[in-house]
């Protein structure tokens, strides 16, 4: 299991992504865009308390409580024990804020590097558009791709029982459900 760290030193003004989170069992992996400046803060995936990602997860697989905040290694291990990991299209980008329109001259990370750590990788769930526009990427991975509806707070277009169901349906499809 790989949990984000320390970040490399970026150029003044360039922003660092977080490491993967993945493992051998990882099923499907989630690919957001670029972490949030709350998530970069945190240096923890989905740290926005708006963002609706691990709720819209405890909700469905409410059998197995998710870990508080507080504990973060513990969520992520909860994470890949459902058979599902976690990263970004970006590595490293030039944003001011949050928002994915705001992103400029971005590195989008080498998934290639995923297929020894993941090996039983079934498909990548991209979570919003930004990540999905980099579909032909990550679908040199040789797994099924799939958009989903971000989690995002700024997703307000879509309710959380509605994003709740588009992913239920994703994870079904991959026998995570």
């Amino acid at each position: 299991m790989i949990h984000p760290a320390t970040p490399l030193p970026a150029p003044p003004g360039r922003l660092v992504g977080l490491p993967p989170v993945v493992g051998v069992g990882t099923v499907v992996l989630v690919l957001g865009s670029f972490p949030g400046a709350a998530s970069l803060r945190a240096q923890q995936y989905y740290a926005h308390p708006q963002n609706h990602f691990w709720r819209i997860l405890q909700a469905l697989w409410p059998q197995h409580p998710l870990p508080g905040p507080q504990d973060y290694a513990a969520r992520c291990a909860w994470l890949l024990a459902r058979g599902l990991g976690l990263w970004d299209v970006y590595g490293a980008c030039e944003r001011e804020g949050s928002l994915d329109a705001r992103i400029r001259n971005a590195e989008v990370n080498d998934f290639a590097l995923l297929h020894a750590r993941c090996p039983r990788l079934a498909a990548i769930a991209h979570n919003g558009g930004e990540s999905y526009r980099h579909a032909r990427a990550t679908a040199a991975l040789g797994v099924p791709v799939c958009k989903l509806p971000s989690t995002s707070p700024a997703n307000a277009a879509w309710s959380f029982e509605r994003k709740r169901a588009a992913w239920g349906e994703a994870l079904a499809a991959q026998g995570l459900l």
